[in-house]
């Protein structure tokens, strides 16, 4: 049986197709392409004038990639945004953790009293950012989450971002729905960009032969993988924090709150 690994997982997301569990409990995993992909131009995300002021505030300490598994494992059983049920089985949690130890896999988090009390996680490749799950345990940190999740998107010279599904929630900030047609186009253009996530765009240590584009995709366990071109993985992410203090801003090219909205209403 071939095995379905992080470098199967990544050829799957330069394909245009991700993965899915029916449920935390079921071991079972499939691959799906829609024929409709949310996805949230960056160029027109739109914040809240609410949410801005508490985004301005800096409520919340965000950091990056400083408790990564715990964010998953907070969107697979805790309070996740928009779903009554979760998609994230305990073999797709070890899949994300295996992608963020290669430096593909990130979290923005938020902060309050040493507490973890929201954030989100996706996946990085080229100029594409392949959101995956959020989740709050306070009003509005999965929301300050994606403010800042944008604001580096767009520093960083990424040209998607896929939300997989539409849902009323993103569908606030400006997110919709497109065709797989024009879906597959964009992602072949995204992939074709170097961006920059964490402040080192093009670099890091060790690779992963066979991630590239592609076109079609599949459903089924391991439908999907093709070989294509290569692309070049950064390491391990360590951590930066954001939004609290000048010294937390700046670690890791990090933004306040209101350098992160400066940037998003500069890309519009």
């Amino acid at each position: 049986m071939t095995t379905f690994g992080p470098r199967e997982l990544m050829k799957c997301y330069a394909r245009g197709v991700f993965p899915m569990a029916d449920a935390r409990d079921d071991d079972g995993m499939f691959l799906i392409d829609p024929e409709r992909r949310g996805v949230l131009p960056l160029e027109a995300f739109h914040v809240p004038r609410r949410l801005a002021r508490t985004v301005r505030t800096d409520a919340f300490e965000v950091r990056l990639d400083s408790a990564f598994g715990d964010v998953v494992t907070a969107c697979a059983t805790g309070s996740v945004d928009d779903r009554s049920d979760t998609w994230i089985n305990r073999p797709i949690e070890r899949l994300y953790g295996e992608l963020h130890w290669m430096g593909f896999a990130h979290s923005v988090e938020c902060w309050r009293g040493g507490q973890l009390v929201g954030g989100l996680y996706g996946v990085a490749l080229k100029g594409a950012f392949f959101g995956e799950s959020m989740f709050s345990r306070e009003r509005d940190a999965s929301k300050v989450a994606l403010v800042h999740l944008v604001a580096r998107l767009i520093t960083g010279g990424f040209r998607l971002l896929d939300t997989q599904f539409l849902t009323e929630h993103l569908a606030r900030f400006g997110a919709r729905e497109i065709p797989r047609k024009e879906y597959h186009r964009r992602l072949e253009s995204a992939l074709v960009v170097d961006a920059c996530f964490q402040g080192v765009a093009g670099a890091g240590v060790g690779a992963v032969a066979g991630v590239g584009a592609g076109s079609g995709g599949g459903t089924g366990a391991g439908a999907g993988v093709t070989e294509g071109a290569g692309v070049a993985v950064g390491g391990s992410g360590g951590v930066s924090t954001f939004g609290t203090g000048s010294a937390g801003r700046r670690a890791g090219g990090g933004f306040s709150g209101a350098e992160a909205l400066q940037a998003i209403s500069q890309a519009s």
